[in-house]
């Protein structure tokens, strides 16, 4: 575990969040999973530093998928990818539900879940240079200009995923919204400690499962565009 009580940690405008909650009714499986589950595979949020070790039980590579949705990619790279921990961070209570099913149904151990704020998360929960890579795919894109501070990828917030992300760690965003994808590739080379895998946006990453909002982008012809950010 590292100590970094002394993080030097950017200023974020808390309430600028980068989410709406929405109405979603959780479906009977998806609330049966939630109650039986919850306790066990989410880590609850608490304002200090996780320990990994005493979460995994061992010294593995770290990824945080920020906003995972119903979580169909997120349990389907964990499962594939045994020797690597995974940490899911979501408020949408059935997507939680969901993926909690699944990780029970696959027997991962190497799979858990943060309900909470991921700003938050990231402020209070990680610690400098201790994560391995981060996922986000597909966020809410926030078309209308006036919403666009609510984006996820845009800084100071890319500054703060850059802090946590250890030497060698990656940050993998895919959006069908191309006007986000320029907006973030932008964002993401002002950002110091980062640089770019690709000249401009990365070839597609094959290892990577589909998700829903993926296959919706599809269906309405919109481009999947994937950027692909190292950590110096």
């Amino acid at each position: 575990m590292n100590d970094d009580s002394n993080d030097s940690l950017p200023v974020i405008k808390r309430e600028v969040k980068t989410y709406v909650l929405r109405a979603g009714r959780m479906t009977a499986a998806q609330e049966k999973a939630y109650k039986q589950l919850a306790p066990v595979y989410c880590i609850p949020f608490e304002n200090k530093r996780i320990n990994f070790v005493d979460i995994f039980g061992n010294t593995n590579p770290i990824i945080v998928e920020i906003g995972f949705g119903m979580g169909d990619a997120t349990w389907q790279i964990a499962k594939a990818n045994p020797n690597i921990n995974y940490i899911g961070i979501e408020v949408h209570t059935p997507g939680v539900g969901k993926l909690l099913s699944e990780i029970q149904k696959n027997e991962l151990k190497n799979l858990y879940i943060i309900e909470y704020d991921a700003m938050e998360v990231l402020q209070n929960m990680f610690g400098d240079n201790s994560i391995n890579g981060f996922h986000i795919f597909f966020p809410d894109p926030w078309p209308k200009k006036k919403h666009h501070k609510r984006r996820m990828l845009q800084r100071p917030r890319t500054d703060l995923l850059a802090k946590k992300l250890s030497a060698g760690g990656y940050l993998y965003f895919v959006t069908d919204w191309l006007e986000y994808a320029e907006f973030a590739l932008e964002q993401l080379t002002d950002t110091p400690g980062l640089k770019n895998k690709y000249e401009g946006f990365a070839e597609p990453q094959l290892w990577r499962n589909q998700t829903k909002f993926e296959r919706k982008g599809m269906a309405a012809d919109r481009v999947i565009t994937e950027i692909f950010f190292e950590k110096k």
